[in-house]
């Protein structure tokens, strides 16, 4: 079920729209408790099969390319620049979330259709940018969602909510089960974010990447691929990183 915001004054918060709000974030829940189907087992299968066609040196590009990103996200400080939105209604969040998400997904379709155009070398060269596009979208949310990313706490709930939409099923169901009980154990979180897993992120997230981004790789086809591709993935990500804001808003002190 979609939601529609209502037409109102957005700093106001409609019970009808939380109402309906709160029952689409019921369903999402429900999703995230199921187990794998088949199609899921299936594509996984496919997808360990098509990962030992493509070149050794390919995968090992892609895993130092997820390696410096994280890093990149743990330590740096090019994504920590916007500031949270602080006493706003959570419609006027939902607002200016989908205005984000518009955007990062026409910047996400075209990135997409530029480097599949390319052949291999431009492909490759979308694994890092793409992620950095996924990666700032998810910052800007968290500002907008009220949270402030100079904490590195919180920079580690945006990194499961990237493990969350980009991992097989098994491990999304534990990352999943990490994001309803983080308000209880981010004040038990080692403060050495040293010990961040971060190759389990990696490998979770190359082995992710299905055929269909793969194929991107691929001349000719490549820039279709890419838009197609990256359109539905960037989409994945800003639905998953919503659900996890809403629920998380709903059910902490932070909700204005």
């Amino acid at each position: 079920m979609k939601i529609e915001l209502p037409m109102q004054d957005p700093l106001i918060d409609d019970e009808a729209y939380l109402a309906k709000l709160k029952q689409e974030l019921r369903q999402w829940m429900k999703a995230q408790e199921k187990g794998p189907t088949l199609m899921d087992k299936w594509a996984s299968k496919t997808q360990a099969k098509m990962n030992s066609y493509i070149p050794t040196k390919v995968h090992v590009a892609i895993t130092v390319a997820i390696q410096q990103m994280v890093k990149a996200v743990l330590f740096g400080s090019q994504f920590t620049n916007q500031k949270p939105l602080r006493d706003k209604g959570l419609i006027y969040r939902e607002l200016m979330a989908k205005k984000k998400m518009k955007a990062y997904r026409q910047v996400a379709t075209i990135e997409g259709g530029v480097t599949g155009a390319g052949g291999l070398l431009m492909g490759m060269a979308d694994f890092p940018l793409f992620f950095s596009i996924k990666m700032k979208m998810l910052f800007e949310l968290a500002a907008v969602y009220g949270y402030d990313t100079k904490d590195y706490k919180e920079r580690l709930y945006l990194l499961y909510i990237f493990q969350l939409a980009f991992s097989s099923k098994e491990e999304s169901t534990r990352v999943y089960h990490k994001i309803l009980r983080w308000e209880s154990i981010m004040d038990s979180l080692p403060m050495d974010i040293n010990e961040f897993d971060w190759y389990t992120f990696q490998q979770q997230y190359r082995d992710y990447l299905d055929i269909a981004k793969l194929a991107q790789l691929i001349p000719v086809v490549g820039a279709f691929v890419g838009v197609v591709v990256n359109y539905r993935l960037i989409g994945k990500l800003a639905d998953t990183a919503k659900q996890a804001f809403r629920y998380r808003l709903l059910q902490g002190k932070d909700f204005k």
